[in-house]
């Protein structure tokens, strides 16, 4: 099993390559997601942004 820091940095690898599935694997289909989703849809580098933001707090 891995432990909470290695899953938090497959989290945030993944929320660099895809922000919204790296939140929707933290989150679920929770307010995050959405709001990771919209933001990358606006920009990439946004929704990079807030995914690690989301991930990380």
């Amino acid at each position: 099993m891995a432990d909470e820091g290695t899953a938090n940095c497959i989290d945030i690898l993944l929320a660099i390559l895809l922000p919204p599935l790296g939140v929707f694997l933290k989150f679920g289909c929770h307010v995050e997601f959405w709001i990771c989703l919209v933001l990358t849809f606006f920009g990439y580098i946004p929704g990079i942004i807030y995914a690690i933001y989301a991930i990380t707090k």
